[in-house]
Order: structure tokens, then sequence, then C-alpha cells
């Protein structure tokens, strides 16, 4: 049987425009064109790259962080948006799959903001739409817990992708069910600095060791390629912040930047990387090569024990109200429960659900 060729993927080690949803967005939308330019078929952009992730939560108390907080909601934009559907023309027009991660407006609350990522097909659908489970640490402060509706792997011409954004790389459950899905090709998107005490103190995040860690476990259990992808701070972003308060310079200057790289189903890097300067950076995938492993641990196969583990994962959007219009109104349907092995999934179709 013949195999499938290698295929080419890319990512955008990118700066945002900070709070600017409509120049990001553009800038995005020249990145994808790029990356379909060097012959990839997917794309990866970094955690929240619009309109830039709020690096300020992490350097002023909540108190002081009300103005930041209010533009940043305003600077973040709906699924159904206009930027989203400018992504979406831009993937269909250069035949690319795209991963964009977003801060994603809620149509149910003037202030309500998601920490969210689309997977957006070569023909401009969305394939996945995922909400970041449990924001981290200081991001508390500015995003709501997300669902599981977005815990799904999607078969695109680059094989069969899933992702995770950011701490949830550290989450095995959250993994595993993106393993149990047949997942071929992992992508996890990264803040440019993850600060969590000041410079000096030896113990500060370290975002770089971090990342690399995480993204090669997964590679290594899931038998997947690794797409992982990190924005850049670049002069702009740390002017706007240490403007507002110069003591911030030194966390900004001396937190470690993130790395962009590409991983094999061992968890051994492949291909391009980035960290200090901003390009797309590209590798090829002989997904081929996600079978031998197998033979070693295949944690949704024959190496687990699914007689004395179970995973429930619950994939209904969360919606705050459920409307019914009157008698006249098409009733909600039953719930459906679906078993499958190694997961059990449960799904329900309800009115004002997505």
């Amino acid at each position: 049987m013949p195999q499938p060729a290698p295929c080419r993927v890319a990512a955008a080690h990118a700066a945002p425009v900070f709070h600017d949803r409509a120049a990001t967005t553009r800038k995005a939308a020249a990145l994808i064109a790029t990356a379909a330019e060097g012959g990839a078929s997917l794309v990866a952009f970094p955690e929240s790259y619009i309109p830039g992730f709020p690096i300020w939560a992490a350097l002023w108390a909540p108190i002081h962080n009300h103005d930041l907080f209010e533009q940043f909601v305003e600077a973040s934009i709906y699924v159904d948006g206009p930027e989203i559907a400018e992504l979406r023309a831009a993937a269909r027009h250069h035949h690319i799959s795209v991963w964009i991660g977003f801060s994603e407006r809620n149509p149910a609350s003037v202030g309500g903001i998601w920490n969210s990522a689309l997977l957006i097909g070569s023909d401009g659908e969305i394939l996945i739409h995922h909400r970041k489970l449990v924001p981290t640490f200081f991001e508390k402060m500015v995003w709501a817990p997300g669902d599981g509706a977005g815990l799904v792997v999607a078969q695109t011409p680059a094989g069969r992708v899933g992702g995770l954004i950011c701490g949830e790389n550290t989450n095995p459950l959250a993994r595993f069910t993106l393993m149990a899905q047949r997942e071929e090709v992992h992508i996890s998107c990264w803040p440019p600095i993850w600060p969590t005490r000041p410079p000096s103190d030896t113990r500060n995040f370290d975002n770089l060791a971090a990342n690399r860690i995480r993204a090669s476990a997964h590679c290594f259990e899931a038998k997947a390629f690794g797409i992982v992808c990190a924005a850049v701070l670049d002069e702009a972003g740390k002017a706007m912040l240490v403007a507002r308060d110069p003591a911030v310079r030194d966390m900004l200057e001396r937190s470690p930047q993130a790395e962009s790289f590409f991983l094999d189903p061992t968890g051994t890097p492949v291909g391009d990387s980035a960290r200090m300067e901003e390009k797309v950076i590209f590798a090829d995938f002989d997904l081929a090569a996600c079978v031998e492993p197998k033979q070693f641990h295949d944690l949704t196969g024959y190496y687990n024990r699914f007689d004395v583990f179970e995973l429930s994962v619950d994939r209904r959007r969360q919606v705050p109200v459920r409307f019914r219009a009157g008698e006249e109104a098409r009733p909600e349907r039953p719930r459906m429960r679906v078993e499958t092995t190694p997961l059990r999934w449960r799904t329900e179709q309800t009115v004002g659900s997505e």
C-alpha cells in the first residue's frame, strides 16, 4: 500500500500589533500568504495572536489594570466577526489550513472573553473551535474558562490535526482526549514570555524549557508530530508596557523569550526553529513515521488498561441560557450519549448553543 508523501507545515513566529485587531489580522493574512508560498499546507499562529497576549496581567496588580482590561476586551474579536472572515478567506485563497489563536468575545456578555483557537480548513471552513479549558495563573483575571466542545481532531491535507493552548499541554486528560482521536499532528501555541517572579529571582518560570518539555512529552506519548508556535515580544510591544511603567523594562528584557520549533514522533526537533527573530519557519512531516513507534507504546491502543481506567469527555458547548420560544417552537432534542472506546463522549443539541 503506497504511503502518503511528506507534507510541509509552517509556524508563524511573529509579534502581533498589540491591542490592534485590524492591523494584527492584516499581518496574519500576509503571514498566511508567506507560508503558502513556502509550500506549507498548514500554518500555526501563537496563543492569543489577535490582539496579542495580555502580558500586562502579570506585571501589575489587577486594581491597576482596569483600563487595560477594557482595551483588551474592545480589541478582542467575535468568531463570526470580520477578522475571522478575513482569515478564512485567506486560507481559502491560498489553499492552506490555518491554526489561529485569538481572544474571543462572548456574545452573551459585554465584558466576557475566552482564550480561543480555530483550525480553519484549506476551503475556509472552521474545523475546530477550541476555548482554553482553564486560564493559567494571572490569565484567570482576563479570560473565562472554556469547555470541551473544541477537543476535536480534524482531517486536513497535513494529516489529522489537533491542538491545545499553552498550559493545557500540561493536562494529561486533555492530551489523551486528542491522542484517542488518532492525532498525527499536534499544535501547541504559546505567549512570547510568561513572567511569574521578578527577574532577579532564580525561580522565575522558564518559558523556554517548560515548552520544550511539554511539547516533546506529548509527541513521544502520542507518537505524533508537533508544531510549537510562540509569539514574539517586539520593541513596539515592550514600548507600550514600559511607557506605562518604566520599572517593568528589566522584567520584559530578562524573562525568557519562547521558541517556535517542530518535533517528530520521538520528541526530537526537526526542521527550522526561531526565537528572537520574527519569521515563518518550515518543516516536512512524513506521517508514516507515526506508525512504528506505536509498536512500543500505543497509549490508545494495546498499551493501556481500559478495563481499569475510564475517561468521559463532555463536548457540549456551555451557554448561559437556553430559550424556548413557545408551544409552536421546535422542542429541544433529547440528550444523546454516545460511547466509544477508549473514551466516552457526551454531546447535546440545544437551543441557543453553537
